[in-house]
């Protein structure tokens, strides 16, 4: 099909998105995907044959080329070749599998777990699998895209809560029928805000309401809890969350996605969720990678002292020069610039100092709310942070911003 002579929605969708490419890619704005060279030690990558300090990484802890997981993912690879045999099911389980299960569910706290091939699939499967029609879902406001999704994919009745409010939240469970299955669902911290969910209150709505209650820790394992192993070490509220799902992509430094919960829970997901029934298995680099990265965890605390005091010394300096991060309480470190084209300058004055930031505009975040959606990490040396506030700091004043 020809789309310069059609002219149907479809083609209006794929032209209006390039017109926008275009408009931020004329005048040099435009930084996605833009590919790393290669990962230097102390936080820094090469883009663009130049040297830059990563503030964009989800790698929390610094464990990207850890030795003792990159000796984990060789080992695997020497033993099980580079891909398996198939999905989990029929032929495609290793070992390698087996092992990094359970020692998600004892890290996780949980009777069982179960894998999959990304964080993203994991939302949508255990969503759509455990939900249908008639029931009712709950979804916080600014939950991840996956979650929404898995919510529609279901076919449940969608009702989404202000964020974070649990008043809110009480009241839509108040009045969902009281003999259909109900579930409420939110991230743990917020991907593009940074602030934690109330979750003591919530499992108290929950209990009152029974409501099922899944948590997507993506973004809290490695960084809330004394030893990082998630939001309940963090409140100190153990199997207060039914469904318990994480990633393997971002404190972890492998790929997947996975779910934790009642040995009886997981075993039903195993056998009904076709993200596990009819996806190939992971790597057998990549789950020997994600299992020895949860012992590093444990093995390692010092990384979670260090994150949370350079997350102090992060919020607190872009603080003191005037900029608004939001409500953030944790390593995602919004900054915010208002109209998107600030963003994307602020963005272009940062890379050009060499500090590796990236922007994060409408529709993702609501129009007038466009920011630099800044991370930092526990490999990265409180000198360096003090670096990269100063370029953003000049790149704000520039701007107006502060």
């Amino acid at each position: 099909m020809d789309l310069h002579t059609t002219d149907d929605a479809v083609t209006r969708r794929i032209k209006a998105m390039a017109d926008r490419i275009s408009s931020i890619k004329d005048p040099g704005l435009y930084f996605y995907n833009q590919p790393v060279q290669e990962i230097l030690p102390g936080m820094k990558v090469r883009v663009n044959g130049r040297e830059m300090g990563m503030y964009a990484s989800y790698s929390y802890l610094g464990l990207v080329n850890h030795p003792r997981i990159n000796e984990a993912a060789k080992k695997a690879v020497d033993k099980f070749g580079t891909g398996t045999n198939g999905v989990r099911t029929l032929a495609g389980t290793l070992t390698i599998h087996n092992e990094l299960e359970e020692t998600i569910a004892n890290f996780k706290h949980s009777e069982s777990a179960l894998t999959y091939s990304s964080g993203y699939a994991t939302n949508l499967t255990v969503v759509s699998t455990m939900m249908g029609r008639g029931d009712y879902v709950f979804s916080d406001k600014l939950n991840h895209a996956s979650i929404v999704d898995g919510c529609l994919m279901s076919g449940a009745e969608f009702r989404r809560f202000r964020h974070n409010d649990m008043e809110h939240l009480e009241g839509l469970l108040k009045n969902a029928p009281s003999d259909v299955a109900k579930m409420v669902i939110a991230d743990s911290v917020f991907s593009m805000d940074g602030d934690i969910i109330d979750l003591p209150k919530m499992v108290e709505i929950c209990k009152k309401y029974k409501a099922w209650l899944m948590i997507d820790e993506a973004h809290s394992v490695g960084v809330l809890g004394k030893t990082g192993t998630g939001i309940e070490e963090h409140f100190d509220l153990y199997d207060a969350i039914d469904i318990k799902m994480g990633t393997l992509s971002k404190t972890i430094p492998s790929v997947g996605g996975y779910v934790a919960g009642k040995k009886e829970l997981i075993e039903y997901l195993r056998h009904a969720s076709r993200a596990y029934i009819f996806s190939a298995a992971l790597p057998p680099a990549q789950a020997a990678a994600a299992n020895e990265a949860f012992k590093v965890i444990l093995d390692e605390p010092e990384r979670i002292e260090k994150l949370n005091l350079n997350t102090k010394q992060f919020i607190g300096g872009l603080k003191s020069m005037g900029f608004d991060t939001m409500l953030t309480e944790t390593a995602i470190v919004p900054v915010l610039c208002g109209e998107d084209e600030k963003a994307f300058i602020m963005t272009r004055d940062a890379q050009l100092n060499d500090v590796f930031v990236l922007p994060v505009v409408s529709p993702a975040v609501p129009e007038g709310l466009a920011r630099l959606r800044a991370t930092v990490t526990a490999g990265h040396d409180p000198s360096e942070i003090e670096r990269a506030m100063d370029v953003i700091g000049e790149a704000g004043k520039k701007l107006g911003i502060i």
